[in-house]
C-alpha cells in the first residue's frame, strides 16, 4: 500500500514539474480567421431585384448549371397569400380634400407623399416616385410642387392609368412561396425588397414601419427566420432616416453596411475599389443594358487584382422585361467568367458574405500549445443562431510539425500542410458554433 502511494505521489509530482518547467504556450497570435474562406482573394455575390419572372426562369437556371448561388430580393406584395399595399393612416378623401386649400410643406408633405400611390392610378405611383427622387436629391421645393400638381389632377379627375409596368401590380409575375421555398433549398438566398416597392424616403412612419415590417412578417411565414436577414429598400436609397428604420428590422442591408472596417462604393460612384484604405470594400456594379460584357469582366479582374474587394453586382431586368434588361447570351458568357474565377474568387450569397465577414471581425481566438496539441477555442457575442457560416483557420505550426490532424467532436481529419514566408501551416474549416478543437500532431 505505502508503495502505491509512493509511486502517486511521485507521478504527481513529476506532472508539476514538467507542467511548470513546460507550461503552455499562448499560440494565439499564430492562429487567424482568413479573410475569404478557403484563403480565396475576393468575393462576389450576383443579387437581382424586384422577382421579375425572367430572372427566375431564365437567368437562374444559367446559374443553377453553373452552380453559382444568387440573392433574389422580392417584393413580397406580389406574391399571392402576401400582405398588399395599402395606405396607413386618416381618410384618403379627407387628405385629397385638404390639398385644394392647403399647399404641401413639411407638416403634412410625408403623409401626402405616402397616399398618392394608393390613389388608384399607375399616373400616381408615377407622381409618387418622382416626388421621391427629388426629395432625395435635396430638391424639396420641387419635391412639393409637383405633389401638389398631382393632387390637383386627382381632384379634378385628370388622373389617369399611363398602363406603365407597375412593379407591385404585374399579372405576369408570378412566382409563388412554394417555388421561392424550392429556390433557397436549392442554394439561393431569398430577401426582401419591401411589400410595394416605393420611395421609402418619403414615407411617413406608419406606412415605412408597414412596407418594413409587413415583407419581413411574410418572408419569415412562408419562408422561414434565414429569409428576414437581408434586405434592400427599393432604388438602392440611403436615406438617413430611411436607414434608422430598416436596420431595427433587418440586420443586414445592400443599401448600407455600417461597419468600421468596410468602405462601400455604391453603384453611382465612380471611385475605385483600390484606393481604398479598409480592410474590406464592398464595390456595387449595377449591370445595365449598355454596360456590356468586357465590363462586366473587367469587374471580375479588378476582384482578382486585390485582396480585399467583395463585388456585389446587382441586375434587374432580363430578355427585355424589366427595367435595364440583360440578354441571356450576356448572362450566360458573365456567368462563365465568373465560373472560371472560382478558384479564386468567393462566390456567395449577399447573407453569406456579411455573415462571414462580420464573424470574422467579432470572433476572438484563444490557442495554446501544450505538447503535442495545440488547443483552440473561438467567441463570439454574435449570436450563433443567425451568424452560422463556416469560417476558414489559418494557424502556423511549431517547429517539427511534420503531420497534423483536425480533432473535433471526438473525430481526427488530417490535414495538408502548406508553406508561406512566414513557415509552415495548415488551413481547416471550423463551424463558427465550435466552441473548442485541438491539432493534434502526428507521430
Amino acid at each position: 500500500m505505502k508503495s502505491i502511494l509512493v509511486l502517486g505521489s511521485f507521478l504527481l509530482i513529476s506532472s508539476l514539474l514538467f507542467y511548470c518547467t513546460n507550461p503552455p504556450t499562448d499560440w494565439s497570435q499564430e492562429t487567424e480567421i482568413t479573410k475569404w474562406p478557403d484563403g480565396k482573394n475576393g468575393a462576389i455575390s450576383i443579387t437581382y431585384d424586384d422577382g421579375i419572372i425572367n430572372q427566375f426562369t431564365i437567368a437562374k437556371p444559367i446559374m443553377d448549371s453553373l452552380s453559382l448561388p444568387a440573392t433574389f430580393f422580392i417584393i413580397t406584395g406580389k406574391v399571392e397569400g402576401s400582405g398588399k399595399g395599402k395606405f396607413i393612416g386618416r381618410d384618403p378623401k379627407t387628405i385629397i380634400a385638404e390639398t385644394a386649400t392647403i399647399k404641401t410643406d413639411s407638416s403634412n408633405f410625408f403623409e401626402r407623399a405616402s397616399l398618392i400611390a394608393f390613389t388608384g392610378t399607375t399616373e400616381a405611383e408615377d407622381y409618387h416616385a418622382k416626388v421621391g427622387s427629388l426629395f432625395e436629391a435635396g430638391k424639396v421645393a420641387g419635391a412639393y410642387q409637383l405633389l401638389d400638381e398631382g393632387y390637383e389632377k386627382i381632384r379634378n379627375g385628370r388622373m389617369k392609368n399611363t398602363n406603365a409596368v407597375v412593379f407591385h401590380n404585374n399579372s405576369v409575375d408570378t412566382t409563388s412561396w412554394e417555388q421561392y421555398k424550392s429556390y433557397e433549398a436549392q442554394g439561393h438566398e431569398i430577401s426582401s425588397h419591401t411589400v410595394t416597392h416605393p420611395k421609402l424616403a418619403v414615407l411617413d412612419e406608419a406606412n415605412m414601419r408597414y412596407e418594413l415590417e409587413q415583407s419581413k412578417a411574410d418572408l419569415a411565414k412562408f419562408m422561414g427566420e434565414d429569409a428576414t436577414f437581408s434586405a434592400e429598400g427599393p432604388y438602392g436609397t440611403e436615406n438617413e432616416r430611411v436607414m434608422e428604420y430598416a436596420y431595427k428590422v433587418y440586420p443586414a442591408l445592400r443599401n448600407r453596411m455600417p461597419e468600421d472596417w468596410l468602405d462601400e462604393i455604391n453603384r453611382g460612384s465612380k471611385k475605385q475599389p483600390g484606393t481604398t484604405d479598409k480592410e474590406y470594400v464592398q464595390w456595387q456594379r449595377g449591370a445595365l443594358s449598355n454596360t456590356g460584357i468586357d465590363q462586366m469582366k473587367a469587374w471580375t479582374d479588378t476582384v482578382n487584382a486585390h485582396d480585399n474587394i467583395w463585388l456585389v453586382l446587382v441586375i434587374h431586368g432580363v430578355e427585355n422585361y424589366g427595367w435595364e434588361p440583360l440578354k441571356t447570351e450576356e448572362l450566360k458568357q458573365y456567368f462563365g467568367d465568373v465560373k472560371e474565377n472560382e478558384d479564386v474568387v468567393w462566390v456567395a450569397t449577399f447573407g453569406d458574405v456579411t455573415k462571414y465577414l462580420r464573424e470574422r471581425k467579432g470572433t476572438t481566438i484563444h490557442a495554446e500549445l501544450e505538447g503535442n496539441e495545440i488547443n483552440i477555442t473561438l467567441s463570439s457575442d454574435l449570436d450563433a443562431s443567425v451568424y452560422d457560416i463556416t469560417l476558414t483557420l489559418k494557424t502556423y505550426l511549431p517547429e517539427g510539425w511534420a503531420s497534423v490532424s483536425l480533432q473535433q467532436s471526438g473525430r481526427r481529419t488530417p490535414l495538408d500542410l502548406k508553406s508561406d514566408a512566414s513557415g509552415k501551416y495548415v488551413q481547416y474549416s471550423i463551424s463558427s458554433a465550435k466552441s473548442g478543437f485541438q491539432l493534434v500532431k502526428g507521430n
